[in-house]
């Protein structure tokens, strides 16, 4: 979380209301990638959480600068996990804010997505180690049935390093977190 995207420097953290969701596989280092996003969050007035590998460099500075300037509320995070646990976190993610996560494998360009594409949540909270994204807009049916799928990966492994992962991935999923 860069400290630049603080909205509460008491409690050193972001709090976004009623907010959009963008979940990137990839590293975002060019700004007219974030462009056509950042243009339709701040024509329909809504605050972004941007959940990327990483932002950096050019990407970053112009998140940074749009939001001193006040034009957008935006914070970004580091997606969680790595490989395909990340791709599977951020389907999850994607499943409960009822939006869609952008693997480089699906081709789909960052300048292409649409404000339907992206997640929403009523509330997300910020700290230096947690992102916490409350009430996510996905629908029921398909939040149990991703859960679903995650009980039958953990009655299907032998790992018990794979099924403590996965059954924190289920407990995310279950509290709406």
């Amino acid at each position: 979380l860069s400290p630049h995207f603080i909205t509460d420097e008491e409690q050193q953290e972001v709090v976004l209301e009623n907010c959009r969701i963008l979940l990137h596989e990839e590293k975002i280092s060019t700004a007219k990638s974030l462009v056509p996003v950042l243009e339709a969050i701040s024509k329909n007035n809504v605050p972004l959480l941007i959940i990327a590998e990483d932002v950096e460099g050019e990407a970053l500075a112009t998140l940074v600068v749009n939001k001193m300037r006040g034009i957008v509320k935006v914070a970004a995070v580091k997606a969680p996990g790595y490989g395909d646990r990340r791709k599977a976190m951020m389907e999850d993610i994607a499943v409960l804010t009822g939006g869609r996560a952008f693997f480089k494998d699906l081709g789909i360009k960052l300048e292409n997505v649409q404000l339907s594409d992206l997640g929403k949540a009523k509330r997300v909270r910020i700290d230096a180690n947690n992102c916490v994204i409350v009430e996510g807009g996905g629908k029921k049916n398909d939040i149990s049935g991703r859960a679903e799928q995650i009980r039958r990966e953990i009655d299907g492994t032998d790992s018990d390093y794979d099924r403590e992962k996965l059954q924190e991935r289920l407990a995310k999923l279950a509290g709406g977190v």
